[in-house]
């Protein structure tokens, strides 16, 4: 036990390993595990071909036992054997769960809910974004271990606490409290500013002082949509300044060691806005995992191809991932036979460099006892371990593909997370708008269609899509709608939905007529939503049925084509405009004012992609029933071809025969559960 040591002597740092292998690895956690089973998992790595661990994730409590006293030495020594095993780490600043000392010391760093309550110990991450208290206590760890491992043989990079704002995203603290006014103080400069952006003559809510600012508690009413705008915002930046207040700390120790910390880019996870963090890490990491439900391999290629936007096109680490049934749902099925192979290629199509599981050896106690691993409970003789004995072969042949960048595709649909902060909030026209979902479906249509199909963010390169849809893009503010009017101009084709281009930036209604900001581009102007009840339902002059959402179109440009009317719908007479396309410059901008779903979104789709001479980007036999993924190599493309579950596709030299090229790994045949990697060389 050291008390005070945080230095050890210089370690020889041998060379990192490059861009010429995907990773492959987990969170491995063996101050869990008695010291005599360190051997085994070490052997047991090198024989599944680990080549990197993430440690010491939630150690804080063993490296610090309490405030005076620090212990290394166990740390030390796995560290140690990794390093002669060849295996890397990614090495967490053990940050994320405070020690049972430090919150009984000073409970002040605990985090409060919007009713008062605060969340105590017992589970993890209890602890306040704002709080100075913890700041400092978790920089001074930081630093200990930089300082500690710096030099290490074995550090190939840092994680940065773990999973920010999983569980402690919005904190109403009175630190909180104090933070938030300082965040409103440097976006707004004076209270005239901000009690303009949050419209505080509404219910007399002006403010004459900061300190009559607090964070949107719970009141006797829904709080200001605007105020809510942007706690969620602060909140975000919140958790983006601890991110670099430990980041700072580590570049001055080891301005050599790459950074990261690990998103959550997948299901309902909405509170951080990556899109805004990427530039703060050396390189982009997420966590993801498989919604076993119908769709749900849709939505991990969703998911991955966001990571990707996010990521600015450039490598990154599926940092976690499972490889059987997770431990946190209702029901929790271990995935079927070819998934966990299937499920990895598709992240490494999008990207991945990378490809990381929770966890390495199967927890015996705690909260994810149940929680699948690369070492199941049942050990190496086991179907599992030998599925990832075959992953880890299967990475090794596809090492060609590491370092690669996306290859953008012609296709591409918008996730704006700010408008789906918005759409979360209650005083709207329709509470259950499903704005993830909508987005959703928008790709599916697609990628059923034929196409590869790219998930961008607001703040990507617009203009290179040919087709461009924007579901429910409800916030935007005057700068998007000028690279949107300047994307269409250029030959993009714009598709938006009802409750589209709604609100500004501060959340306040663009007045003269929906859909405000794209209102001139559509060339239409809508004076009143109509959203329809639960049970009620539009019907469209195709044959078609809009559900959720009508609205009456006017037509306010004479070169607006009308491609769907409302037949029926509840207060809207037959034969107003339901679905219209404009020829604007080099492209098109189409409204569809109701929710479509299956074969009537799927006709729509279609429809638009040949009126603006977009081809399918699949041969016939694979439309529909593959997801494409392609990332650019230097003399060949390698297209990620991942089956939806439909049905047996073929062999892989079929299969990689149809696009050209040639199978470089993967599954022998595109069965159902599958995925290929092909090599396509580049004329």
């Amino acid at each position: 036990m050291n008390s005070n040591a945080t230095t050890r002597p210089g370690f020889p740092r041998r060379p990192r390993r490059e861009s010429a292998a995907i990773h492959f690895g987990a969170d491995y956690n063996p101050d869990q595990w008695p010291e005599a089973t360190w051997e085994q998992d070490i052997a047991l790595m090198r024989r599944a071909g680990v080549t990197v661990v993430t440690l010491p994730v939630f150690s804080w409590a063993h490296i610090q036992p309490n405030e005076d006293t620090w212990d290394f030495e166990w740390l030390d020594r796995i560290m140690d054997r990794l390093a002669q095993a060849g295996i890397d780490v990614d090495m967490a600043t053990s940050t994320a769960s405070p020690p049972a000392w430090l919150t009984s010391k000073h409970p002040e760093v605990l985090p409060v809910t919007r009713t008062g309550e605060t969340l105590w110990p017992g589970g993890r991450q209890q602890w306040r974004p704002t709080s100075p208290v913890f700041r400092r206590y978790a920089l001074e760890l930081t630093r200990r271990l930089a300082e500690r491992y710096g030099s290490h043989p074995a550090l190939a990079a840092w994680h940065v606490n773990n999973e920010l704002g999983c569980h402690n995203a919005y904190d109403y603290s009175d630190d909180a409290a104090a933070a938030f006014r300082a965040w409103l103080r440097e976006r707004y400069t004076t209270l005239e500013t901000l009690n303009d952006a949050w419209g505080t003559a509404f219910w007399s809510q002006t403010y004459h002082r900061w300190e009559e600012i607090l964070p949107p508690r719970l009141a006797a009413s829904e709080p200001n949509p605007s105020q809510l705008l942007d706690f969620r915002r602060f909140s975000s930046d919140a958790l983006r300044d601890h991110l670099r207040a430990e980041s700072e700390v580590l570049r001055a120790i080891t301005p050599d060691v790459p950074i990261t910390t690990n998103f959550m880019v997948m299901g309902d996870t909405s509170a951080m806005d990556y899109p805004g963090w990427a530039d703060d890490v050396d390189f982009v990491s997420n966590d993801h995992y498989l919604d076993p439900g119908p769709g749900g391999i849709d939505e991990l290629a969703f998911s991955a191809s966001l990571t990707s936007a996010i990521a600015k096109g450039r490598p990154w680490w599926l940092m976690e991932h499972a490889t059987s049934a997770v431990n946190w749902r209702p029901v929790n099925p271990p995935k079927l036979p070819g998934e966990l192979m299937r499920d990895s290629l598709t992240h490494l199509g999008h990207g991945a460099d990378a490809i990381c599981f929770f966890q390495w050896r199967a927890s015996r106690a705690g909260a994810e006892k149940y929680h699948a691993a690369l070492l199941p409970h049942a050990g190496e003789d086991s179907r599992l371990f030998r599925d990832v004995v075959a992953l880890g072969k299967s990475l090794e042949d596809l090492a060609a593909v590491a370092g690669s960048p996306a290859l953008p595709a012609r296709a591409a649909v918008i996730f704006d997370y700010e408008s789906w902060w918005s759409l979360t909030q209650e005083f709207l026209p329709h509470t259950r708008l499903d704005y993830r979902g909508q987005a959703l479906d928008w790709y599916r249509a697609l990628v059923a269609a034929g196409m590869r199909v790219d998930v961008v963010t607001a703040r990507n390169n617009l203009e290179r899509y040919d087709l461009l849809v924007a579901p429910l893009l409800h916030v935007v503010p005057a700068d998007l709608a000028e690279r949107l009017h300047a994307a269409v101009a250029g030959g993009t084709h714009l598709v938006t939905t009802y409750f589209s281009g709604t609100v500004d930036e501060h959340d306040h209604i663009i007045l003269g007529g929906y859909p405000g900001a794209l209102r001139d581009l559509l060339g239409i102007r809508v004076e009143e939503f109509s959203p329809l009840l639960d049970d009620d339902a539009a019907a469209l002059s195709n044959g078609g049925t809009g559900r959720m959402w009508s609205e009456r179109v006017e037509l306010t440009a004479p070169d607006v084509q009308v491609l769907r009317r409302y037949e029926h719908a509840r207060g809207i007479e037959a034969g107003v405009p339901a679905v219209t396309r404009r020829p604007v410059g080099q492209g098109s901008a189409t409204y569809v004012s109701t929710r479509l779903e299956g074969e009537d979104l799927a006709e729509l789709v279609a429809e638009l992609l040949a009126s603006a001479g977009i081809g399918p980007d699949l041969p016939e036999p694979l439309r529909g029933q593959v997801i494409a993924s392609a990332r650019r190599g230097e003399a060949a493309d390698y297209w990620t071809l991942t089956n939806r579950g439909n049905h047996d596709l073929g062999t892989a030299a079929a299969v990689a025969g149809m696009l050209g090229g040639v199978p470089l790994g993967g599954a022998d045949s595109l069965g159902v559960s599958n995925a290929v990697v092909v090599r396509v060389p580049r004329n």
